[in-house]
């Protein structure tokens, strides 16, 4: 294990990482807040940090392997989330616990959307900044960003990217050098998230929450500058840009570049991924509304439609925006929200869940076995469109399912052992290891009331979600640290 490698490339990281610490000071010296100091520390920590880590290892840029690459994504979002949780501690508004500050950064950065914080609506404007640019960094995946700077570094970007971007098919690449595919993510997450931004701001919003929400809508995180999420907006054009931009953002990133080159709609039409997606999206929605409607719940049915539509994307989505409080809907429907995240957004988005295509070839897998049960010496393959898929990629997602249940199971126990009653611990399990945020019972609004060691298991489940179970559970494996 090249492990000096491994702490340059650490080092590189935090320095870059410091950069991110100037907008949120120079937000907090045009409206001050007296929030500008915490930052500009926290900037300089960072540097000193990073280059201490690279400079002893500077000379030390051999090129990556599989095994390699895998531990060095785990490093990145733990260590970066981990200084990220600085700011938090040294401003005095908020003045968080290790514990929440951690929580907090954590689900920032892996777009959970999850918060432990109260009054948002008067906390600094630098502080409110920076909860939106930790979701915006981490929702394209700072990795990512870093295949694309770090050739230049004299490091290798291609274990990097697979073992960090999501979705079942790690192997395809949208063009042939993969600094130049993150690049193009990169310039697609850019241009959506500043036409997001103007549309908020051409619907109302201030500059500061249009570029704020743009941030944490294109990432499909959740977090809002106001307590009241979306709804403080009170505003159906908002909430319909806000569903849109959801939507756009749940897609497979590769399906857009895909589109843009061609210059031809039909490249969504034929994607079998994203035609489920929609579907689902509608589906999810007409419930709701005849929910709402046919419980009594609400009357109006363009109020109802709205609340319908908006909910039912951002659960679904994974980004757990609101207009209202969706857990006191009536009857099933709070609870099959909250499975809709399961599915999450396609693979490939910035979304969380298990994803569009796992669920769709899980499907198909099921199917197969029925079919087998009725024409036992069939030979049956897989097709996603018309192409026919390895029995590999079928067996990986099986795979990938047991871990999800598993960690999923481990999660929610340790939860209700800690005390934390029943529906509180299900549906707190399910929004952080789907990276949607908001719940059920105690941590609809906020996870506050939940204790810390219950906090840090959620932390944990956070990182799973947005590492996709695996990259993570390698690192348990004896066989990995074994040369």
């Amino acid at each position: 294990m090249q492990y000096r490698n491994i702490i340059r490339i650490l080092g590189l990281l935090v320095g870059i990482l410091s950069v991110t610490m100037l907008p949120p000071a120079l937000v907090s010296y045009i409206y001050g807040d007296g929030a500008g100091v915490a930052f500009l520390s926290a900037f300089v920590l960072y540097l000193f940090s990073g280059f201490v880590a690279w400079y002893p290892n500077r000379s030390q840029k051999d090129d990556l392997r599989a095994r390699e690459g895998f531990l060095i994504v785990v490093l990145f979002w733990t260590v970066l989330a981990s200084f990220s949780a600085i700011p938090f501690m040294l401003t005095e508004t908020p003045n968080l616990s290790l514990t929440d500050a951690f929580f907090e950064s954590f689900s920032g950065l892996t777009t959970t959307g999850a918060t432990i914080l109260t009054k948002i609506d008067g906390l600094p404007h630098a502080v409110l900044f920076y909860r939106q640019q930790l979701q915006w960094i981490g929702g394209m995946g700072i990795i990512v960003l870093a295949v694309a700077v770090l050739p230049m570094l004299g490091v290798g970007g291609m274990q990097l990217y697979r073992a960090e971007t999501p979705g079942p098919v790690k192997d395809s690449k949208m063009t042939p050098r993969i600094a130049d595919t993150a690049k193009h993510l990169w310039y697609i997450y850019l241009f959506l998230t500043v036409c997001c931004a103007t549309a908020y701001w051409a619907a109302g919003m201030s500059v500061f929450d249009a570029i704020s929400h743009s941030f944490s809508t294109i990432a499909i995180g959740g977090f809002s500058t106001h307590d009241a999420s979306m709804g403080y907006f009170n505003s159906p054009i908002i909430n319909l840009i806000c569903v849109t931009f959801l939507i756009i953002a749940g897609v497979n990133f590769a399906l857009h570049f895909a589109a843009f080159r061609s210059r031809n709609v039909r490249t969504y039409i034929f994607d079998p991924e994203f035609k489920t997606f929609i579907t689902i999206q509608a589906v999810l929605t007409l419930i709701c509304f005849f929910g709402l409607i046919g419980y009594g719940y609400e009357s109006n049915f363009e109020i109802a439609f709205d609340d319908a539509l908006f909910q039912a994307v951002s659960i679904s989505t994974t980004a757990g925006f609101a207009t209202t409080d969706f857990s006191q809907w009536p009857a099933m429907l709070p609870l099959l929200l909250i499975f809709a995240s399961f599915v999450g957004g396609c693979a490939g988005s910035t979304g969380g869940g298990m994803k569009v295509m796992r669920v769709v070839l899980l499907y198909l897998q099921g199917i197969r076995e029925l079919s087998r049960l009725i024409h036992p010496k069939a030979i049956i393959s897989i097709k996603l469109g018309r192409k026919p898929l390895p029995d590999k990629v079928v067996d990986a997602i099986w795979g990938f399912f047991s871990a999800y249940a598993a960690i999923f199971i481990i999660c929610m126990v340790l939860l209700m052992a800690s005390g934390i009653d029943n529906i509180t611990a299900f549906t707190a399990v399910a929004a952080c290891l789907n990276n949607l945020g908001p719940g059920l019972g105690e941590v609809a609004a906020n996870y506050a009331a939940v204790n810390d060691f219950s906090k840090w298991v959620l932390v944990a489940a956070m990182l799973f979600g947005r590492l996709e179970i695996f990259t993570l559970l390698v690192l348990f494996m004896p066989s990995f640290w074994r040369d």
